[in-house]
């Protein structure tokens, strides 16, 4: 990066940190951008499109290099973060409820929808397209599943944004140990299937009441549930403790995302183990309060987490069309390593490690095609009494004028107009984003 490039990064990078309100807690948006990282990397490490042949021509077929290389599963104990999103979600959504919820619920799911409803129908017409062209039925299959996958974790958080009032007035009442609610629920749903003989459809009550677990819990810390460690110590501790004696002892398996060919997923649905691993990650989320707060003082970190949570969703929507991207482009090359070969050698790995910054270069163009789905309509500039429209008034950039003032330059929206316009300053009560 030359010198001039280094000072503008630098400068815009102290613009947002002044622009950002000094009530904000950044490390609720440091997590949230965590979260992000620990999803988009895990599935481009984790998923193997393999080019297979057959009678009917070429397919891509999913495998997992957990499935084939078992001593990797510690890896989706790093990259799988659900458990964190749900708690930085329920905190937001304890933050920001004021009341009226209808309009509350109204905008959180306006702000969630735009952005999939761009995805949506750019696939529907690719897969139209992609069916017309031929393409075999198991390989659209495959398509689409690695592409739409992201869309559970929407429907699940709309269900618990839609349960926010009565979640907040549990915690309210019970405090932490309202989490202890849905944890039972969900050991019961995993006696019931797997002890008792009962039927497997029982499992999927735990894709509302094991999310809802962190969610409380992020409630809980909104109120001020965990002013110290001792209390995420414990949950880290006993969490850990939990999914360890899970794995070894009760059959559970010990990757926490879903492995192909196995019997049991953690994850479709939820199991115990993946619940009580979330709550140790929730602890260790708590614990790394005051070093993250400390991080995020930093200018060029913060500016980083802002502009991740900028368009958090187009990042986490596209991460998988990105991925798909590239592996169909590289067919023009042939049968790239590590791109369309099997995951059955760590060497593997190291190829793949590779192909990660060309990944994340297909999403950067993505971004900025998607990016604009997340933002809000621009309103329309209120009436006066004689009908006459008023004037907007006009944003600055942030440019230093004269006194230290800033001065406006037309066309160029000011920093915090455009932090306000994707969620990441305040709004009114609206203090985080969720």
């Amino acid at each position: 990066m030359t010198g001039h490039a280094l000072t503008r990064v630098r400068g815009l990078a102290a613009r947002i940190d002044a622009a950002t309100p000094a009530h904000r807690d950044r490390t609720v948006d440091a997590l949230r951008a965590l979260a992000i990282a620990g999803v988009i990397l895990g599935h481009w490490l984790v998923t193997a499109l393999v080019l297979t042949s057959g009678r009917t021509g070429h397919g891509l077929r999913d495998e997992s290099p957990l499935a084939t290389m078992p001593y990797l599963t510690p890896v989706s104990w790093v990259f799988q973060t659900l458990a964190i999103f749900f708690l930085v979600g329920g905190y937001a959504a304890a933050r920001s409820y004021r009341g009226d919820y209808r309009s509350w619920l109204r905008q959180r799911l306006v702000r969630l929808s735009r952005p999939v409803v761009a995805l949506v129908a750019v696939w529907g017409m690719l897969a139209a397209g992609l069916y017309l062209g031929g393409v075999p039925g198991s390989t659209l299959h495959t398509v689409l599943t690695l592409v739409l996958d992201p869309l559970w974790f929407l429907g699940v958080f709309v269900v618990l944004t839609a349960l926010t009032p009565l979640a907040v007035a549990l915690v309210r009442r019970l405090g932490v140990l309202a989490a202890a609610i849905p944890l039972v629920v969900v050991a019961v749903a995993d006696a019931v299937r797997f002890d008792l003989g009962g039927p497997s459809w029982a499992g999927w009550i735990n894709v509302v009441a094991g999310w809802l677990v962190p969610y409380l819990l992020g409630i809980a810390w909104a109120r001020g549930a965990f002013p110290g460690r001792r209390g995420p110590a414990l949950m880290l501790a006993g969490g850990t403790a939990a999914t360890v004696a899970l794995v070894l002892w009760a059959g559970y398996p010990a990757s926490m995302v879903g492995v192909n060919g196995a019997a049991i997923s953690n994850l479709n649905p939820p199991t115990l183990a993946v619940v009580t691993f979330g709550i140790a990650q929730v602890g260790l989320a708590l614990l790394l309060r005051e070093p993250l707060a400390r991080l995020m003082r930093r200018p060029l970190a913060w500016a980083a987490v802002a502009t991740v949570n900028l368009s958090a969703m187009t990042l986490f929507l596209w991460h998988q069309t990105a991925f798909l991207a590239v592996t169909t482009a590289g067919l023009l090359a042939g049968r790239l390593p590590g791109l369309h070969t099997a995951p059955s050698h760590p060497i593997w790995v190291a190829e793949r490690v590779a192909w990660l910054p060309v990944f994340a270069a297909a999403l950067a163009v993505l971004w900025l095609v998607f990016r604009r789905a997340e933002r809000a309509p621009a309103r329309r500039p209120p009436r006066r009494a004689d009908g006459a429209v008023s004037p907007a008034p006009r944003p600055t950039d942030g440019t230093p004028g004269p006194a230290g003032r800033a001065v406006n330059r037309p066309g160029v929206p000011s920093i915090g107009a455009q932090l306000r316009g994707h969620g990441v300053l305040d709004q009114g009560d609206q203090r985080h984003l969720g």
